[in-house]
C-alpha cells in the first residue's frame, strides 16, 4: 500500500493549502481540505480509520485540482495520495455500472466510435420528453442528466476516423497528434485546427490511429486495471513510432499531464520500475500543443507577419493540469496576443471545478458550486471568449456560463490561432 503516513508526518500543518484548495472553497469543513485529507489518509494506514462510506465520500470530494501541491512548503503530493486512496475505495465498493461502462469503451475504440455515432444519431431524442415529460435516458436514472445542464454532444465522425494517418507527406519534419477523447469524440474543431497550424507549419503530419484514452478518467476515479490497460499498450505503440517524429504533440491540458507525469508516477508507486522508465523516456518527445508551437516552431513570428489581427477579445483559463502540473501558462497567451486582445479576469488560475468523471456526475453540486464564481470572474473581464488548452474545462465553464446566462463562448487557443492563419 501507499505510504500514506509518511505524508501524513511530512505536513507541518500550515494551513497554507487551504485558501487555495478548490473543495474547502465551496465546502469550508476542515475535514475536506488538504490537510484534513492527509491527516485521516494517515490514520487510515494506520488502522484508526475504517474506510466507511463516509470516509469514502470524503475522499472523492477532492478535485484533484492541485493548488495545495502548487503552494505546499513540503511539496507534499496530496493529489497523488487522494488517487491512490480511490484505488482502494473502488477495491471495496466496486465502480458505479454507467462509470464501469464509460471505461470499457475508453478500452474498445471501435465499440467507442459505434457509441459515438449512436450519440450524435440519437442526440435529439435521447433527452426529449417521454409521455410522462421525462427524457428517455432519465429512466437509466444518471446522475449527471440534471434539468438545463449543458453537456457536450458527439459528433457523427470523430476525429481520428475524419483524417487519413498520414497529411502532407514527404515534408523535412514530421510530428505526431495525440487527440485526447473529448477533443476526438466531442470538440474535433481542435483537431481541425490543429492540422490547419501544422500545415502552414510545413510540417508532416502523423495521425496514429491505434492510440487510445491516456487514461486520466479512469486514473482519477480509481480504476486502476483500466489504467495499467490503457497505459500499458499506449507506451507499446508510441515505442513503435517515436523514433520517427519530432513530437508527439497534445492540445489537451489533462492528457498532456497524464502522459507526461501520472504514467510514471502510476508505475513507480506500483513498483514496476520497467514501465516507469519506458514511460519517462517518451517523455522526451511529448508536448501540450502552445508549449511545442511557441518553443520549437516559427509560429509566433508567423503570427505577427501573416496573422490577421481580429476583433476578438480574449481572456485565458489556466488549466490545473498545464499550470500547476507543467509550468505552461505564458506560451498560450503569448501566442494569443499576437492576434487577440487579451483580458485578464481576476484570478485565471482558479480551478474551473471539473474535478473527474466522480464530480461530474455523483457530486455535481459541488461542480457548480465551484464553476459560479468562475463564470462570473470570465463574465466581469469583458471578453468575448474565454480560452484554456483543456476540454474538461470546456465541459464545466461552458455549462457554467450557459448557467450563468452569459454570452461568453469558450474555445480552445488552438482555434483561435487557426482563426488567425486562415486566409479569406
Amino acid at each position: 500500500m501507499f505510504e500514506f503516513t509518511k505524508v501524513s508526518q511530512d505536513c507541518i500543518k500550515c494551513g497554507k493549502c487551504i485558501p487555495t484548495c478548490t473543495i474547502h472553497q465551496v465546502n469550508p469543513d476542515e475535514v475536506t481540505s488538504p490537510r484534513g485529507f492527509i491527516e485521516l489518509l494517515g490514520d487510515y494506514e494506520k488502522g484508526q480509520l475504517e474506510l466507511d462510506k463516509t470516509a469514502k465520500d470524503i475522499f472523492e470530494s477532492c478535485f484533484l485540482c492541485t493548488n495545495c501541491v502548487d503552494v505546499c512548503p513540503n511539496s507534499l503530493p496530496t493529489d497523488m495520495v487522494i488517487e491512490e486512496v480511490r484505488a482502494d475505495i473502488a477495491k471495496k465498493y466496486g465502480i458505479a455500472w454507467y462509470k464501469r461502462a464509460f471505461f470499457w469503451l475508453l478500452r474498445h475504440r471501435t465499440m467507442m466510435d459505434i457509441f459515438s455515432k449512436l450519440g450524435f444519431v440519437f442526440k435529439s431524442c435521447a433527452l426529449a420528453p417521454d409521455p410522462k415529460g421525462r427524457g428517455l435516458l432519465a429512466k437509466f436514472n444518471l446522475p449527471m442528466l440534471k434539468k438545463g445542464r449543458l453537456l457536450p454532444s458527439m459528433k457523427s465522425v470523430s476525429f481520428l476516423n475524419k483524417y487519413p494517418e498520414h497529411l502532407n507527406e514527404g515534408k523535412k519534419k514530421k510530428v505526431a497528434i495525440f487527440i485526447g477523447c473529448l477533443a476526438n469524440y466531442n470538440y474535433t474543431e481542435i483537431g481541425d485546427s490543429l492540422v490547419a497550424i501544422l500545415k502552414a507549419l510545413d510540417y508532416e503530419i502523423f495521425i496514429p490511429k491505434k492510440q487510445l484514452c491516456c487514461g486520466a478518467p479512469a486514473y482519477f476515479t480509481g480504476d486502476f486495471d483500466t489504467v495499467g490497460y490503457l497505459t500499458k499498450r499506449n507506451i507499446e505503440y508510441f515505442e513503435s513510432f517515436i523514433d520517427e517524429v519530432e513530437a508527439i504533440i497534445v492540445p489537451e491540458a489533462t492528457c498532456s499531464a497524464m502522459i507526461k507525469h501520472d504514467w510514471e508516477v502510476y508505475f513507480r508507486n506500483r513498483g514496476e520500475e520497467e514501465w516507469a522508465k519506458r514511460a519517462a523516456k517518451l517523455n522526451e518527445k511529448i508536448f501540450l500543443a502552445t508549449q511545442w508551437l511557441y518553443e520549437q516552431t516559427p509560429l509566433l513570428q508567423i503570427l505577427q507577419e501573416r496573422g490577421k489581427k481580429l476583433p476578438t477579445s480574449v481572456t485565458y483559463h489556466d488549466p490545473c493540469h498545464a499550470r500547476k502540473v507543467q509550468g505552461i501558462w505564458r506560451e498560450p497567451r503569448a501566442l494569443l496576443a499576437q492576434n487577440f486582445t487579451i483580458k485578464e479576469m481576476e484570478d485565471p488560475n482558479r480551478c474551473c471545478g471539473f474535478g473527474g468523471v466522480t464530480i461530474q456526475s455523483e457530486k455535481y453540486h459541488l461542480a457548480e458550486a465551484a464553476g459560479k464564481p468562475k463564470a462570473a470572474m470570465i463574465e466581469q473581464s469583458g471578453a468575448d471568449v474565454v480560452a484554456a488548452e483543456c476540454s474538461a474545462c470546456r465541459v464545466q465553464l461552458s455549462n457554467a456560463l450557459v448557467q450563468a446566462r452569459s454570452d461568453v463562448i469558450f474555445k480552445n487557443p488552438i482555434e483561435l490561432i487557426a482563426e488567425a492563419l486562415k486566409e479569406d
